[in-house]
């Protein structure tokens, strides 16, 4: 296990920890592009006029940011994630940290300005009409009576996962940012690379990930969904593959396929990547090489547990058109 910090590609200004930070200047004009999307941009971000205003704005960003993110788009290093360090969210001025099931973000806010810039940078943002009622910006917080749920409410260990990995329309990339830490500061975003553990695993393991052996069931938000079509874990480029895997929702049909992914998670919980995120670091996740998961922490529910706002984003929304009714950046089934 690497608990340091995530590694970044060569292009990346990254420190010692692994996170991307910026200079003053920079910091001041991104924090003026985001608040200049504030201001022309509406009263919902869910709107399509909001997201096209964050697609011409992200234009208007820092040069060194837009780099950034379009080298990782081209390829996502060895670690697939990029952790860009206390981006301008203004938390000082953050409300309570949400407490509710389904919580979301309608409103307009420094955060999400931030998170649907970035999702502009990467593709597209688009979310999933049975998860968090489609929103585009979705709180991550613990809430009462849920703490033992394989999801976005619990807090107990999440295990490692592809999001949506049931779903034909994976978004590429996860994007995780952080608006406030838990109490005590222990709570890890966990990843786990296929850049990293594929030369660890078995050949015969390698082969049998490959086989389309594999079920994965969605979650019953997702409704009749139920279980995905069967699948391979490794799909692709047998040197780079993509993968799909959720340990909480994927199982094997045969006994080779069993076997394969007992080694896998093996693997994955030996070698992973994890980070402490503060006030304003963003986490993009590569999802289509990338698992994600994160350790357990004790939330107190006194507004001032951990909160995350999650954003995905689509490198090619065509791909699911006939999933989004009228173009729109929600997919209905």
């Amino acid at each position: 296990m690497n608990s340091v910090g995530m590694t970044q590609a060569p292009y990346a200004p990254a420190t010692a920890d692994g996170t991307v930070r910026y200079d003053s200047r920079t910091l001041a004009r991104l924090g003026q592009v985001a608040s200049d999307l504030l201001d022309h941009a509406g009263d919902r971000v869910d709107d399509p006029a909001w997201v096209d205003h964050a697609r011409h704005a992200w234009e208007d960003g820092p040069a060194e940011v837009r780099r950034t993110v379009r080298e990782f788009r081209r390829h996502s290093g060895p670690d697939g994630s990029l952790v860009l360090g206390r981006l301008p969210i203004n938390a000082r001025a953050l409300p309570p940290t949400p407490m509710v099931k389904g919580s979301v973000q309608h409103t307009p806010s420094l955060p999400a300005a931030m998170l649907l810039l970035f999702a502009a940078g990467l593709g597209d943002p688009a979310a999933f009409a049975a998860e968090k009622s489609g929103a585009l910006v979705q709180d991550v917080v613990p809430v009462p009576g849920q703490e033992e749920v394989q999801g976005n409410v619990g807090s107990v260990e999440l295990t490692f996962h592809t999001e949506n990995a049931f779903h034909p329309h994976r978004p590429d990339y996860v994007m995780l940012m952080c608006l406030r830490p838990d109490h005590e500061g222990v709570a890890e975003l966990r990843t786990s690379c296929v850049r990293r553990v594929l030369p660890l695993l078995k050949p015969g393991t390698r082969e049998a990930l490959g086989r389309p052996e594999y079920v994965t069931e969605a979650p019953p938000s997702f409704g009749p969904a139920g279980e995905g079509t069967a699948h391979a874990v490794l799909t692709g480029d047998p040197d780079d593959p993509d993968w799909c895997f959720d340990e909480a929702a994927t199982r094997g049909v045969t006994p080779q396929a069993r076997s394969a992914l007992a080694e896998l998670a093996e693997v994955a919980h030996r070698t992973y990547t994890g980070v402490l995120l503060r006030p304003g670091d963003l986490a993009v996740v590569d999802n289509r090489v990338t698992l994600h998961g994160r350790s357990a922490f004790t939330p107190r529910y006194d507004g001032r547990d951990r909160w995350l706002q999650r954003t995905f984003a689509f490198s090619d929304l065509r791909r699911s058109r006939d999933h989004r009714p009228g173009d729109g950046a929600v997919l209905v089934k």
